[in-house]
């Protein structure tokens, strides 16, 4: 049975912060909607003091940052898209339209169909995200988006250049120099002078996640995206060092991101601690990552292997290291994450920046009911049909029993159109 050695704060304490969250947001969509331009550049100026003549980087402001950037961050910057985009074209390539008949004279397909705009969240608070831009914006052009835009907030009272390259150079269409809560409203929901999108996509704090809920369906959205989770199951092959610094390397993304151990080992369990503290002293992130150990660390001891597979799905966490002695058992047994890294030779750092999977992933256990962001979310798969003279008059005396089951009378008589038209049967409403 699973023993909690440590566990995270009260679940009535998130409940509160997340109900001021919920109600800011939707002050500042309505917002939004009624005042458009006029409502984010106040936002602007409030939350970020920025208010510059345009939002929307022109050509020359653009050429003028990506001189700023050494050649070597830009060569690095097309590495990592080089990595993502590979992987997004496989992913790509694997899904197929068909076209198949199901009975004699009935066909049935489906198309893939990218949507037509995207518009990428790509945070630049506390971290300016430079990968989030190649994980939305290089996704989104692999699966053929016809219109892709892309919002990032000032960093230190400017553009962050790298951020503004990684976006160039992933192809986005529009750049705007806006962030938070205003820059989700103003793709979702368009202002004056920025057409409305169709999708929304990209992590961000608490506030562009309840934003990006809150628009749902108006617009569709990739997932929501909480603060960012790790957990890092291990046996007694592990290493102490190795899982403190995965745990800290997540936890400095906020003071409320989960860190997790499973461990059937005692002696890791125990150790960790102390390791964590040791490891805190060092770390610049220190004022960050050692909030969210203390309020949203985890230490879980299981008694098998077994049990930690359990444990982990009913965790559904967002990143998930396996350090044991046979990572791949939990690649074939575990139902419920965002990512696996599987072994000690790779990390939650690899897919966050270059390897090629993408970053953007369930967190708060929606790992249950979907997946991440990839090629396959910006796709619409789309039915069709087609029907012979003949498979019709079959189709349809099946359809019209079917419909009558239901006393939906008018469904009938599409039904009995058919057969009277294709068939010769006198039958339904308009029989003569």
């Amino acid at each position: 049975m699973a023993q909690y050695l440590k566990q995270r704060i009260a679940q009535d304490v998130t409940d509160a912060l997340d109900q001021k969250v919920r109600q800011t947001v939707e002050s500042i969509l309505e917002d939004v909607k009624k005042r458009g331009d006029t409502a984010v550049r106040e936002l602007s100026e409030k939350f970020d003091r920025w208010s510059p003549t345009s939002f929307k980087l022109s050509q020359a402001e653009i050429d003028a940052i990506m001189k700023q950037v050494p050649q070597g961050t830009i060569d690095d910057i097309k590495f990592a898209q080089a990595q993502i985009r590979t992987f997004a074209q496989h992913q790509r390539a694997a899904l197929k339209d068909i076209e198949v008949e199901t009975l004699p004279g009935v066909k049935l397909g489906h198309k893939n169909i990218p949507v037509d705009s995207v518009g990428c969240y790509v945070p630049g608070g506390r971290y300016p995200m430079v990968a989030s831009a190649h994980m939305s914006i290089v996704t989104a052009r692999a699966a053929g988006v016809r219109r892709v835009i892309a919002c990032t907030p000032p960093n230190q009272g400017a553009p962050h250049a790298e951020t503004i390259a990684a976006m160039v150079l992933a192809g986005a269409d529009e750049i705007y120099v806006m962030g938070g809560v205003q820059a989700i409203a103003a793709m979702g929901i368009g202002t004056q002078s920025i057409a409305p999108v169709d999708m929304l996509v990209g992590p961000g704090n608490a506030y562009v996640a309840e934003a990006k809920r809150q628009l749902f369906g108006r617009v569709g959205i990739d997932l929501l995206a909480g603060p960012t989770e790790i957990l890092v199951i291990a046996d007694d092959s592990a290493d102490v060092e190795m899982i403190a610094t995965d745990l800290l390397g997540q936890a400095e993304h906020g003071p409320t991101s989960p860190a997790i151990l499973i461990t059937t080992s005692r002696k890791l369990a125990e150790d960790l601690p102390a390791e964590i503290e040791r490891q805190l002293k060092v770390l610049p992130t220190a004022d960050v990552a050692s909030v969210a150990w203390r309020d949203y660390g985890e230490i879980i001891l299981v008694d098998s292997i077994d049990e930690a597979v359990k444990e982990a799905d009913l965790q559904a966490a967002e990143h998930v290291e396996v350090l044991t002695r046979e990572p791949r058992y939990f690649l074939q047994h575990m139902k419920n994450y965002g990512a696996l890294f599987l072994g000690p030779q790779t990390n939650v750092s690899y897919g966050d920046k270059v390897i090629g999977t993408n970053h953007t992933l369930p967190t708060m256990g929606a790992a249950r009911y979907t997946g991440g962001l990839w090629v396959g979310k910006f796709l619409k798969t789309c039915t069709y049909q087609e029907v012979t003279d003949e498979a019709s008059v079959v189709v349809g005396d099946y359809c019209s029993r079917l419909c009558a089951i239901e006393r939906f009378w008018g469904h009938k008589e599409q039904a009995d159109l058919r057969l009277r038209r294709y068939g010769g049967r006198n039958v339904g409403l308009g029989a003569k």
